[in-house]
């Protein structure tokens, strides 16, 4: 089944005193792009989450946000970084020197400021902790890409469902064409006759009759568009039920059945079949603007 580019997904993990929390969202875009935002200490780990995206998403613009921030129930005890707050301290002192403001900095406001305290890493070495790290960072974006392609999916059903009611109408359309096409010829044999036996009087020549007759069924002739717009849309129906992503497939298929029911609307000379390519045209249009959500 067809999945949407739009979706969202969420995770959290705990590790290390930290809560780590994952957001990730896409949407339509005609390739595969994917953002990443997290904290700087971890930029070595971003091709490895960028794969494990890629490896599950193919389509949309993806945008991933990776953030921690310590647990409050923590078990592990926050330790003061007295470098960090001694150069708060001087910083304050400085300013104090230079501008003339008050440097009075209270111990609520100093441990307000980033890194002043600090939750020890568990006991380990600093490759088992990275190894750990990247362990933890992985299951959760797994979990939250996981997420985004569940409600993809769903989206996805809803898509699909739109989409066939509308391919269904098409049929339909391309049906009452084909049943009025005959009677084109028809029709413009009964009034080029009753014209023609307005202007000449007596009777006129049928051999010209009969070959203006066929140049004109000749020209307006769109057995041939029919077939292939009846082809198109055998096609899109099976790219729909398709597990593969099935979006830019179906976005050619769609520019040909515009270029198929252009050429009907070129060669038409009724008025029936004016407004079925009209109507065929409105349902084409709606059908590029939701297959433009597919992935």
């Amino acid at each position: 089944m067809s999945h949407s580019m739009t979706g969202y997904g969420g995770a959290t993990r705990s590790y290390g005193g930290y809560a780590v929390q994952f957001e990730i969202k896409s949407v339509n875009h005609r390739y595969a792009e994917v953002v990443l935002r997290l904290p700087r200490e971890w930029t070595c780990y971003e091709d490895s989450l960028r794969r494990l995206v890629q490896t599950r998403i193919k389509r949309g613009r993806i945008d991933v946000f990776i953030s921690k921030e310590h647990e409050e129930s923590s078990a592990l005890p926050l330790v003061l970084n007295r470098t960090v707050a001694e150069a708060y301290l001087r910083a304050a002192e400085e300013l104090s020197e230079l501008y003339g403001i008050d440097a009075a900095v209270s111990v609520k406001d100093l441990l307000s400021l980033p890194d002043v305290l600090t939750a020890p890493e568990p006991p380990s070495s600093e490759e088992d902790a990275d190894t750990e790290w990247e362990r933890v960072l992985s299951e959760g974006l797994e979990e939250a890409v996981s997420g985004l392609l569940g409600m993809r999916e769903r989206e996805g059903r809803h898509l699909v469902a739109d989409l066939e009611q509308r391919l269904q109408r098409l049929e339909a359309i391309q049906a009452e064409l084909v049943r009025l096409a005959p009677e084109v010829v028809n029709e413009y044999r009964s009034r080029l006759r009753s014209r023609l036996a307005e202007l000449v009087e007596g009777s006129f020549d049928e051999q010209r009759f009969a070959m203006e007759v066929a140049v004109f069924a000749d020209r307006s002739n769109i057995d041939e568009e029919l077939i292939r717009l009846r082809s198109h849309l055998e096609q899109c129906h099976s790219l729909l039920q398709s597990v593969e992503p099935v979006g830019r497939k179906l976005d050619f298929l769609i520019q040909e059945m515009n270029r198929e029911t252009n050429t009907i609307g070129s060669k038409a000379n009724h008025l029936a079949l004016v407004n079925l390519v009209v109507e065929m045209k409105a349902e084409l249009e709606k059908i590029r603007e939701q297959a433009a959500n597919l992935e």
